[in-house]
């Protein structure tokens, strides 16, 4: 009994990290429909950012969010005036922005690999190494503090998608993006805007994941794919959706590691996106399409 709590509290912890990384991704994808494969590797570039405030200035990962969320909060803001206006008219919005996105990421991948070429990096702040013991159970304290931040940075954009009138248009938007527009929503400002809350999420996920996963240029690759398992379980443009298939699994992955190894544990993200597709194609909380 207590291993299955002990798999748990793990799976929970890392599902919380997993859920931030997510909601900028679904964000992005109901506001504006853009199917962001570049989120990952924005996620890489801010864990150097963080990297390198630890190494040279000394700072602490958590320290470094005041760096990665305001800076990636504004490359948004840069990225989405200059390059989607050019394709919002267009009819297969959704799919050119899967080209688009995966351009900027092979561009942004190179850039990190010329710069910081292959070597595998991570911040190493003390309590990386510490865990606290519960009886049985122990809680790794680097997990446990990334999940309550994660937790906290969640509850955040909640308020501010609920409890502001910035919040109401995006959600608006979200809901009906012509009809928002009929009834005086600036769209195109709002889109800047959740893109760019968008890229501060992935920011913010990259300082958070320094200190707990090794990384390197091309490891956004296996980010995206799990984020995608995520989103589409959960149902794309739903933040709740994000947030409660992040949870589950996360606890599934855990529980398969435990039971067949480490090495096994990325299929539950591909397995659960196969049935998914196949048997609910608008996930959990996901509108099924009409014509």
């Amino acid at each position: 009994m207590s291993e299955v709590a002990q798999v748990m509290i793990l799976g929970l912890l890392q599902g919380g990290v997993y859920a931030l990384m997510a909601s900028g991704l679904t964000l992005m994808f109901g506001v504006m429909r853009i199917v962001n494969l570049a989120h990952g590797v924005f996620i890489i570039a801010a864990c150097y950012v963080a990297y390198f405030l630890f190494v040279g200035p000394g700072w602490d990962p958590f320290a470094s969010l005041l760096v990665t969320i305001p800076l990636f909060f504004l490359l948004g803001m840069v990225i989405y005036r200059s390059l989607f206006p050019r394709i919002e008219g267009s009819q297969r919005f959704s799919e050119m922005t899967v080209l688009l996105t995966f351009g900027i990421a092979l561009v942004v991948e190179g850039f990190l690999s010329y710069f910081f070429t292959g070597t595998f990096r991570s911040t190493n702040p003390p309590y990386t190494t510490d865990a606290i013991l519960i009886g049985d159970l122990f809680i790794p304290t680097a997990q446990l503090y990334a999940s309550m931040t994660s937790l906290i940075l969640l509850l955040a954009l909640w308020g501010f998608l609920f409890l502001t009138r910035t919040g109401y248009a995006v959600r608006a938007t979200m809901q009906n993006r012509t009809a928002a527009q009929i009834v005086g929503v600036n769209v195109r400002r709002i889109s800047t805007i959740a893109f760019a809350i968008g890229m501060a999420l992935a920011g913010a996920s990259g300082s958070l994941i320094s200190f707990l996963y090794p990384f390197f240029p091309n490891s956004h690759w296996r980010w995206i794919a799990i984020l995608l398992a995520l989103i589409v379980l959960g149902g794309l443009g739903s933040l709740k959706g994000a947030v409660v298939g992040a949870l589950m699994l996360a606890v599934a992955a855990a529980f398969v590691s435990d039971m067949f190894g480490a090495t096994w544990a990325p299929i539950t993200f591909f397995g659960a996106l196969f049935l998914v597709l196949l048997i609910r194609p608008q996930g959990l909380f996901g509108r099924e399409a009409r014509v």
